[in-house]
């Protein structure tokens, strides 16, 4: 474990060589969580966690049984299926973040947890982003010019939004300009359906 702000990664493995040798390459940068079974693993699980990595071939629960008990919960974590199963379509009503197929290397699995991370930091811009937005929208629609010229807290708001859309542009790498801006979101979208 390094630090208390270090995001958490739980790992489902019920081989404990893999887990540990997942543990070593995660340690260093991530507080590691480790659960030999699907049980143990829900177990473990709170709003703390970032990311599960999940075997899906497991004794007990398997690894799509315990997804799909992830998703009940509605935590916001992100799933990376771990696994020797080579994915067939079935995938397609699963509700993973990532899939990972056996044997992986150290680069391969720090990759996807960082991914997976980025995408939950889009996620909380995206929907503090668009809340604004629908504010900015109404009142729009429901005030004059004037009113809305002459109002501070209307100033304001749009100041956390050019504010939240600069946050997103400096997450995303950098965008030039509005078009840039929506055509990443646009992205992102697209990337989330696939």
């Amino acid at each position: 474990m390094t630090d208390s702000a270090a995001p958490v990664v739980l790992i489902v493995e019920d081989e404990p060589d893999v887990a540990e040798t997942y543990n070593l390459w995660l340690a260093d940068d991530y507080e590691v969580r480790i659960a030999a079974d699907g049980d143990e693993g829900l177990d473990k699980l709170d709003e703390e966690v970032d990311v599960v990595l999940l075997d899906r071939m497991m004794p007990g629960l398997s690894g799509d049984e315990v997804l799909e008990r992830i998703r009940e919960r509605e935590l916001g974590c992100r799933v990376a299926m771990v696994t020797a199963v080579e994915p067939d379509f079935d995938i397609l009503e699963m509700g993973f973040d990532a899939y990972l197929s056996k044997p992986i290397r150290s680069g391969e699995l720090l990759e996807t947890v960082e991914k997976l991370l980025e995408r939950s930091t889009y996620d909380r811009l995206l929907q503090k982003y668009y809340a604004l937005v629908e504010k900015q929208a109404t009142l729009e629609t429901a005030k004059s010019g004037a009113e809305l010229a002459e109002s501070d807290e209307y100033a304001q708001l749009q100041n956390r939004i050019a504010d939240l859309q600069e946050e997103l542009s400096r997450t995303m790498g950098g965008v030039k300009d509005d078009d840039d801006f929506v055509a990443a979101i646009q992205h992102i979208g697209g990337s989330e359906d696939t």
